[in-house]
């Protein structure tokens, strides 16, 4: 890339390294994004106070660096270089360099972004003007164009985005949008960034396309991706960086519930883990949807229930028993690698339903099927397809689990009644706990045990994993947590650092 293209990006990482605040409501960069735009961040660029010190703690943290505004500076310095454009940031740029930076992308093509421009804010537009001629070479501008909008250097992927920016400074513009002043007025104070994007506009610009199934999932969960909105900050602190998400999604009412209980259960050897709550409720609502639409060329409409009960299987009633769901995957090795998807039940109905399927199965003759002996109901399917393992259906009272191997699915089973210890017991599970402060937990990585597989599993000759485990390294867990209130779900993802 031209110094032009390393300057738009320089100053956005700018941006994440030490930004001072959250962007708020009715930002003056957002009054430059054009109307409609459906990605759309920005941030601080001058840090100071307690978010450059936790910025600073976790950059030396992480990589040994002192001062990471710095360090990017002179990696933006070096390439110019290379460049053969020389610049000295701190006699060029730096003396302009306003407070604020951002970055909008206004339609999604297939898998790439279009319509990106870069907005800096200007303290002397006088020194920025000089800066832009200074280093505009028309030949390597690529089509992008670089100029003044009132207090602002915009970066412009193109002259009709760079319009399109002017014409937003003077008329309408995303910041006077209430989907957009909405969705931002949820963003996390002291953030050191904030990302916001308009899910449904995405969809629309991609054709409308996204899977019937998952959409079906949605809205049965009261959740319409095509009026869904989402704000993502990131929070740096001392010890751990977390991003806090808030999206409207577009339901009547956001999915409840707290599932932490089941993923502090699950085997203390999982290296991640997830939970999910009200699963049962959200499968029968899906199962009465998808027995009143058929299946195409296999199942009529309103036959698919009535047709498994024939065969003792009543679907209804082993949704109703269905609880809470966790999956999780354990291994340190390719030869050890394994998990299960564990259900939480009550009655005695999912129990009766997997001995039932595995005689089924046993009727029709399926290869590969056994059936478990000793005190779990259930069967084991073997194929070249599968690998070495089984796949493994089983339950007892109270616990359904569905395993890759019978060691994880009996794993699944009985953890957290007294078999082991589990990832409660864990000292990186209670600080995952704790850093997600009143959010109920529902994911779960380690970071040590995570890198361990990942090591056994990418080849040494890989140079580039192994740059990045010198900072992996520095990983103690990560914790995601959910909630909600009403229309809006909020989540925090946090990475914590040793």
């Amino acid at each position: 890339m031209r110094l032009r293209v390393v300057l738009a990006a320089a100053l956005f990482l700018l941006a994440l390294a030490g930004c001072g605040g959250g962007s708020g409501s009715g930002s003056d960069l957002a009054a430059l994004a054009p109307p409609g735009t459906p990605v759309f961040a920005e941030g601080t660029l001058r840090p100071e106070g307690e978010l450059k010190e936790n910025v600073d703690a976790i950059a030396k943290r992480v990589a040994g660096v002192d001062d990471l505004g710095e360090l990017i500076v002179e990696e933006l310095e070096s390439e110019a270089e290379k460049d053969g454009e020389p610049v000295d940031f701190a006699k060029e740029v730096e003396p302009w360099l306003g407070e604020r930076g951002g970055i909008f992308f206004e339609r999604l093509e297939g898998e790439d972004f279009t319509g990106t421009g870069v907005l800096v804010e200007s303290t002397d537009t006088e020194a920025t003007q000089g800066f832009i001629e200074k280093h505009e070479d028309e030949e390597d501008m690529e089509g992008r164009v670089a100029g003044l909008v009132g207090d602002f250097l915009v970066i412009a992927e193109d002259r009709k985005v760079f319009d399109e920016v002017e014409a937003a400074s003077e008329g309408e513009a995303l910041g006077d949008e209430d989907t957009f002043t909405k969705a931002i007025s949820a963003a996390s104070d002291g953030s050191l960034a904030d990302v916001y994007v308009d899910v449904g506009k995405l969809i629309d610009q991609n054709g409308g396309k996204i899977d019937p199934t998952a959409r079906k999932v949605l809205q049965n969960a009261g959740i319409d991706p095509s009026d869904a909105t989402a704000v993502a900050s990131v929070v740096p602190g001392a010890e751990q960086v977390a991003v806090e998400l808030s999206g409207d999604l577009g339901g009547e009412e956001a999915p409840t519930g707290d599932a932490s209980d089941l993923l502090g259960e699950l085997p203390a050897d999982a290296f991640a883990g997830f939970s999910v709550s009200g699963f049962g409720q959200q499968l029968t609502e899906a199962i009465d949807s998808l027995d009143e639409e058929g299946v195409a060329d296999t199942v009529p409409p309103n036959q698919l229930k009535k047709g498994l009960k024939q065969f003792g299987l009543d679907l209804e009633a082993i949704a109703e028993s269905l609880q809470e769901a966790a999956v999780f995957a354990s291994g340190s090795n390719k030869s050890k690698l394994g998990g299960a998807l564990v259900f939480s039940t009550k009655g005695d109905a999912a129990t009766e339903a997997i001995a039932n399927v595995g005689v089924l199965l046993r009727k029709v003759r399926v290869q590969g099927v056994t059936a478990l002996s000793g005190k779990y109901s259930g069967f084991s399917i073997r194929s070249d397809e599968l690998g070495d393992k089984p796949l493994v259906v089983a339950a007892k009272q109270g616990r359904l689990a569905i395993g890759y191997g019978l060691p994880q699915t009996v794993a699944g089973l009985t953890s957290g009644a007294g078999a082991g210890k589990t990832l409660s017991d864990l000292p990186a599970y209670e600080d995952a706990v704790a850093s997600l402060g009143e959010t109920p937990i529902s994911g779960f990585a380690n970071g040590p045990a995570a890198l361990k597989l990942a090591s056994a599993l990418i080849p040494g000759s890989d140079e580039g994993f192994e740059k990045a485990k010198k900072y992996l390294k520095s990983i103690s867990f990560l914790a995601l947590g959910s909630a909600t209130q009403g229309e809006l779900a909020t989540a925090k993802l946090i990475v914590g650092l040793k």
